[in-house]
């Protein structure tokens, strides 16, 4: 197994070192192994981080991101345990698809509504996409 320094490790994962130091205080990533005089790391740690990145790209936050990668390791997880939080996380996530499709919707709408000209793009109110009752639909044009 190659060892890796934090420099490489940073580079492997494309953030900075930094960022790799930020993970290990909060948590995200494990204390490197010393050897000789540097410390080293390997290939899952890279992983690791490459998951917690777009983890956050996603709009996770660290804390869900790290209650997510404990779901599996916490020795006093059982079963039923970690059953309850996936399908709890699995809510959250279809929550936030359907947001996002709200959300798309509503861009799509907007582009739409640019080919009709100026006067349309005014009228659509692109913040109202989240609300169920309005919904994301164009204003009509008074007359």
């Amino acid at each position: 197994m190659e060892k890796i320094t934090i420099s490489k490790l940073a580079q492997m994962a494309s953030v900075g070192v930094e960022t790799v130091r930020f993970y290990q205080r909060k948590e995200l990533l494990r204390e490197p192994k010393k050897t000789d005089t540097f410390r080293t790391y390997n290939e899952e740690d890279a992983q690791r981080i490459i998951f917690i990145k777009k983890a956050q790209d996603l709009g996770f936050t660290l804390s869900e991101v790290k209650e997510l990668l404990e779901l599996n390791v916490k020795p006093r997880n059982t079963c039923s345990v970690v059953k309850s939080k996936t399908e709890l996380k699995i809510i959250e996530i279809e929550n936030k698809i359907s947001a996002l499709k709200k959300m798309k919707d509503s861009l799509v709408q907007l582009s739409c509504a640019c080919d009709s000209g100026i006067d349309s793009v005014k009228q659509y109110k692109v913040q109202e996409c989240f609300d169920s009752v309005t919904g994301c639909k164009p204003k009509k044009i008074k007359e």
